[in-house]
């Protein structure tokens, strides 16, 4: 090891008190541009596996169910919740113009279950027209699921094989889903026939009330992909004006509240991000100044036994680098230790999609974090390297024993 780097490191662990406070600024940088970078990248992955989920142009629902605050949680994320329409409601919107493809949906919220320790959404769908569950179950599921056959949301504690019960009928867990960021991965989903008789059930146990609805001639919300040649909008205005009881709403328009909010998290983001380096930056400029500043004898002494103006500056900037480096990866662990755990409870917090990148991508994030802050680091120890260069040793030794 040259003198150079045995100073170094000699400076750094002598002065355990200056050093550990220099780490811990240096692991906040990095810290909060890991955060930073992975809430925005968290929210864009998770609007995005929502707009996939959603694949229809057009929902109705029960026109009470439309001026519910929670509604668009319910149908788009998968919050708990229910509400039910006649099903010859659904005919009379198939048979309106414009319609291309069209599936009923039906909600039942869950009491509770061996598989988690809060209610779940209970979604139904009919496989046989269904465009919008179908693609993305078959993704962890190929076959046709039958009669009690459910597949259950990534974070739920049920697998393969599973028996579950709901509203006291078993169910068999025929798959699990991949991750979607949203409450969907605490949902349960299954055929007609098995939501069905879930719904019957409830009815029997007084756990629901269809008022003058027959529970077998139920559809909770109607999806409809607009045909070729048709606007959406006109279809939906259609809809509105000629089939009575029902909203008709244009899916873009319920996402684009959690598009602002989304647009409006990574301006707020980026913004602070930035304002955190900048600040981490003039702060440790200035602790690196006033470090050298009060050495400036030892670095005169240095310089007086031979050492050149290169060497005492490459001192200082190695120092700075130690102490950034180790900074930096106590900040991204930390990162790394904040976020994977409670990734979820984050999502709840926020009540936005929320899905964290894939592995490549995280850690990448974390270089880039680490990077960045190591930099900042760099840069700022850099000026006062430069002003230690600048120093002449005789002066110094004057001043000091003057």
């Amino acid at each position: 090891m040259n003198l150079k780097n045995n100073i170094a490191i000699k400076n750094v662990a002598g002065r355990p008190l200056r050093s550990t406070a220099l780490i811990l600024l240096a692991s906040f940088l990095a810290f909060s541009m890991f955060a930073g970078i992975l809430v925005t990248s968290s929210l864009k992955r998770g609007f995005s596996s929502l707009e996939q989920r959603l694949g229809a142009d057009i929902m109705v629902v029960p026109y009470e169910a439309s001026t519910k605050a929670d509604l668009s949680n319910i149908v788009l994320q998968g919050n708990t919740g229910y509400f039910y329409m006649n099903e010859s409601i659904y005919n009379k919107i198939a048979a309106r113009e414009g319609i291309g493809q069209i599936s009923a949906q039906f909600f039942l919220a869950s009491t509770s279950s061996s598989c988690c320790s809060i209610p779940v959404q209970l979604i139904g769908f009919d496989p046989e027209t269904d465009f919008t569950i179908t693609p993305w179950i078959k993704k962890s599921y190929r076959e046709t699921l039958g009669f009690k056959d459910v597949v259950v949301g990534n974070d739920l504690n049920a697998f393969v094989g599973d028996t579950l019960s709901f509203y006291g009928v078993g169910v068999r867990v025929a798959a699990k889903l991949d991750k979607t960021g949203t409450s969907y991965d605490t949902a349960v989903f299954m055929n007609r026939d098995t939501i069905e008789a879930l719904i019957q059930s409830s009815l029997e146990r007084n756990m629901n009330d269809f008022k003058d609805i027959d529970p077998k001639r139920v559809v909770s919300c109607v999806l409809i992909k607009v045909a070729d040649g048709f606007v959406a909008e006109e279809v939906l205005n259609d809809i509105n004006i000629h089939v009575k009881k029902v909203k008709a709403i244009q899916t873009k328009n319920m996402i684009s509240g959690i598009a602002d909010s989304l647009s409006g998290i990574s301006e707020v983001t980026g913004v602070l991000m930035a304002v955190i380096w900048i600040i981490g930056f003039c702060v440790l400029a200035t602790a690196f100044f006033m470090m050298t500043n009060e050495r400036k004898r030892e670095f005169a002494l240095l310089r007086i036994v031979g050492a050149s103006r290169k060497k005492v500056s490459g001192i200082v900037l190695l120092e700075g680098c130690i102490v950034s480096l180790a900074g930096s990866l106590a900040g991204v662990l930390m990162g790394f230790l904040v976020f994977l755990p409670f990734g979820n409870y984050i999502e709840g917090r926020l009540n936005l999609p929320f899905l964290l990148p894939g592995t490549h991508s995280l850690f990448l994030w974390a270089l880039l974090s680490l990077l960045t802050a190591l930099f900042a680091g760099a840069l700022s120890s850099t000026f006062a390297a430069g002003r230690i260069g600048r120093l002449e040793p005789g002066t110094v030794l004057r001043e000091v024993n003057g």
